[in-house]
């Protein structure tokens, strides 16, 4: 935990209510995203019991398992989910647009897919979910409806998606709520989605801690899914389950479901009232791009089932794919919100100052050519420790970068490239002024390159040799626990 992070956690203490961490929203919210409230069933693993879903809050559609452990009725639940899921995706398929990005006349999609689960409990179920259905064959014993692998191999998907940082294709609310707004309880309390939503948007009436309370109340609160209540387990539903009633099994399930799913929606008005981050646009831009990519490849018949297990090339690749694109979200969302910039300048990532001295007409001549590279000289209290050669961008000029090219604290001199103009003369504005106040973050932004990693055919032994080429088999779907 950051000290800010800290003091805004001790100030939602005093004064009863959570206290804002940023000053935008930082993520991205789909008009029309898909909601999904998933519950399974206690004691077995990817075992679902009930689902409601939709796009539309005032039009859920409850789905049902009346008995979880029958293997024919969770794979038509599975099948039901698939229609409702495999629609959605669809949907977003009817508009193309020009990809700015790519060369020649590629296109991509104008919108993706958003899918919204309350917790991490939601994202687990849908990677055991997909895990679990996407490896079904559809022909022979046991065979399955064609949209239950189509599905699993889609929630596979939309999972690895959610690890990359900046993706807004899955979501989990308590995540997105907790890293927006500091509560006055722990971590592990946020994780329930309606006492996080107690101290962000209490009740008439009620304050943060009074309101959180109350949501303790599995009769007032029901767990946000995917695991139950134990005294509901054990009073309502295995009653229900063993009456034969399936009126009765519903209105069980529907009292567990029901309140999250208005929770859920409560938590998108909050989101949405927030203003959206400039970066946004952009990390949005990259999830289509990505869609466009895997729907291309479901359309050409390329895209075979994930492989339970990566290789070590592919395991590597994908952490430094990960890592790049950590520090890359971080850098954008501190140039996008001063709360969050704040964050850096206390680590000593990121400094702020005034501009002591300016030399706007020097020119470098070490190459063929000259080009405009002006000096100026901030100078700044803030604890920082930099080197010659680090390089940093300010929100109020992000197509300028800014390198270290001395530092005599408090003094640090700067070398400005980038976003002045064409010519030998800096345009006006461009270059800051004498006396004006300026801040500079990290520049991760910026391209990196990739880790130098060797291909699949030269993996050492020490990793286990290059590995087989991955052909899909009827043992994929065979779980310990399915």
């Amino acid at each position: 935990m950051s000290l800010l992070t800290a003091l805004a956690r001790a100030q939602a203490v005093e004064a009863g209510r959570a206290q804002p961490l940023t000053t935008v929203r930082h993520t991205y919210l789909s008009d029309r995203p898909l909601v999904l409230v998933p519950l399974a069933l206690a004691g077995e693993a990817a075992a679902p019991l009930a689902a409601m879903v939709g796009d539309d809050e005032a039009a859920p559609t409850t789905l049902i398992v009346n008995n979880p452990r029958d293997r024919t009725q969770r794979f038509s639940f599975v099948a039901e989910l698939a229609g409702i899921v495999l629609s959605y995706v669809n949907r977003r398929t009817r508009t193309v647009e020009p990809n700015p990005a790519s060369r020649g006349t590629k296109m991509r999609y104008a919108d993706a897919p958003q899918l919204l689960v309350p917790n991490a409990g939601g994202l687990e179920f849908i990677r055991l979910l997909g895990r679990s259905t996407r490896f079904r064959r559809t022909y022979g014993q046991f065979a399955v409806h064609r949209s239950v692998p189509q599905l699993g191999q889609w929630l596979t998907f939309f999972r690895d998606r959610a690890d990359h940082a900046g993706s807004a294709m899955l979501l989990a609310l308590t995540e997105v709520l907790a890293a927006h707004w500091a509560t006055g309880q722990s971590n592990l309390e946020d994780a329930s989605l309606a006492a996080l939503l107690g101290w962000i948007d209490p009740a008439e009436g009620l304050d943060g801690p009074r309101a959180a309370a109350l949501a303790e109340d599995p009769l007032l609160w029901p767990p946000a899914g995917p695991s139950t209540d134990p005294s509901f387990d054990n009073e309502i539903l295995a009653p229900a389950l063993t009456s034969g009633n399936p009126r009765s099994l519903e209105t069980a399930l529907r009292s567990q479901l029901e309140p999250t799913w208005g929770l859920m929606w409560r938590a998108v008005r909050l989101l949405r009232a927030l203003p959206e981050g400039a970066s946004v646009p952009v990390r949005w831009a990259a999830d289509r791009d990505v869609f466009t990519a895997y729907q291309a490849s479901i359309m050409d018949g390329a895209a075979l089932p994930q492989p339970r297990v990566d290789s070590a090339v592919a395991a590597a690749g994908r952490l430094d794919r990960l890592e790049r694109e950590q520090a890359r979200y971080d850098a954008q969302r501190a140039l996008d919100d001063p709360l969050v910039m704040a964050e850096f300048r206390l680590a000593g990532e990121a400094f702020a100052g005034t501009v002591v001295a300016a030399d706007p007409k020097r020119r470098d001549t070490s190459g063929k050519r000259p080009v405009l590279r002006p000096h100026i000289t901030v100078e700044t209290s803030d604890p920082v420790q930099l080197d010659p050669g680090m390089t940093f961008v300010s929100p109020a000029r992000p197509a300028q970068t800014a390198t270290v090219v001395e530092v005599d604290l408090p003094l640090v001199v700067l070398e400005l490239a980038g976003g002045m103009g064409r010519k030998l003369t800096a345009d006006e504005g461009s270059i800051p002024g004498l006396g004006e106040a300026v801040t500079y973050g990290p520049a991760t932004d910026a391209y990196q390159p990739p880790g130098r990693l060797p291909s699949r055919d030269a993996t050492p032994w020490t990793h286990g040799g290059p590995p087989a080429e991955y052909v899909p088999s009827d043992t994929d779907a065979g779980e310990e626990w399915s």
